[in-house]
């Protein structure tokens, strides 16, 4: 055989086993992910709030078998989904639902948000804190086998000094300003003792305000979504902060995928419970250009509500979130521009079928 011919055979075959490792190492990324994502029974606390609404819907065309809890029935709920009212301040009746169901895991979603919980910090403490407490002891109780936990930047403050770092990481001291802040605090401590004391395979995440195809939900950060909303319906909102306010934000798509993300993730490549999530961080006036540019004839103004502001303020401008990027590969989809041109079509949709 000519030289040139055993050099061509070379690298055929050399071509042939690249191929070859590539779509076995493809073929093994795809079967983990559909391992990791094992049909499993999920309870849910606090279904018919803003993430639970979309949290059920994905969960439920993956094909878990899910047990939806609240106070009150979504309006809309999948066919299949067993709905269970449960008030998460009622203890024995916490235990006696998840006991009932026997769950994979529980996704505690239930709480009373920022702005609303200011209104009542009693209710929101017996909520927010008695009911983290209540399910995460009848999960140890009964055997759950994970518990996935929502906390949020209301955990941080202002606190002592120079402010917060920015970005901000998980690992500084937590000063928050509100009852809803100092009860997330209180349910990721909660979340670490269990984890640690008991071994119970708890997770959560730090959200940023979140944005999703519904209507505004009681927190501060409703500002932005408001603007959307008010915006289509009005062609007018008054906005309770100022131009300048930047907090982190969040479309919920990728929030409901971070939490199922996190959900899959095998244990031994987490180091730690509480992981910060981020997406992007504009401030209220590029909100407004971007309404403005997609809904056309609106006008935004701002006449900042000092109680309101105070809050916003007291939050991280943005944070860092390599951990979860680096431990359970967590990365955003959608920036503002993406999130407002998915939002805007659907945000009319929901207000149509209200009107």
């Amino acid at each position: 055989m000519m030289p040139w011919r055993d050099d061509a055979v070379f690298l055929l075959r050399s071509l042939s086993l690249r191929i070859f490792v590539a779509h076995f190492v493809v073929a093994q990324v795809v079967f983990a992910r559909f391992a990791a994502d094992k049909r499993m029974k999920i309870l849910i606390t606090g279904a018919s709030g803003q993430i639970g609404t979309d949290l059920i819907r994905t969960l439920h065309r993956r094909g878990h078998t899910l047990v939806a809890t609240d106070v009150r029935e979504p309006e809309q709920l999948d066919d299949g989904v067993q709905w269970q009212e449960l008030d998460v301040t009622e203890r024995s009746h916490v235990s006696e639902v998840i006991a009932a169901a026997q769950p994979d895991a529980v996704f505690h979603l239930a709480a009373i948000l920022s702005a609303r919980g200011e209104a009542n910090p009693q209710r929101t403490y017996e909520i927010n804190q008695a009911g983290t407490y209540y399910v995460l002891e009848s999960c140890r109780e009964h055997g759950a086998g994970q518990v996935i936990f929502t906390s949020s930047i209301a955990a941080y403050g202002p606190g002592f000094g120079p402010g917060l770092p920015d970005p901000t990481p998980e690992e500084v001291a937590l000063h928050p300003t509100t009852m809803y802040g100092v009860t997330k605090v209180g349910g990721e401590l909660l979340c670490e003792y269990y984890h640690q004391r008991y071994g119970l395979d708890v997770r959560g995440v730090r959200f940023p305000g979140l944005i999703s195809a519904e209507l505004p939900g009681g927190g501060t950060s409703d500002y932005a979504l408001f603007m959307y909303t008010e915006g289509i319906a009005k062609g007018y909102y008054e906005a309770f902060c100022r131009a300048d306010t930047r907090i982190p934000l969040m479309y919920m798509p990728d929030g409901v995928r971070a939490l199922i993300e996190l959900c899959n993730a095998p244990r031994d490549q987490l180091s730690r419970c509480i992981y910060n999530l981020a997406a992007f961080s504009p401030d209220a006036s590029e909100i407004a250009d971007a309404v403005t540019r997609a809904v056309g004839d609106v006008t935004i103004e701002f006449a900042p509500d000092p109680v309101r502001q105070a809050i916003l303020d007291s939050w991280p401008r943005t944070v860092d979130d390599h951990l979860a990027r680096k431990e359970w590969g967590w990365k955003p989809t959608y920036d503002l521009e993406s999130m407002t041109a998915d939002l805007v079509p659907k945000i009319r949709e929901l207000l149509a079928a209200r009107s």
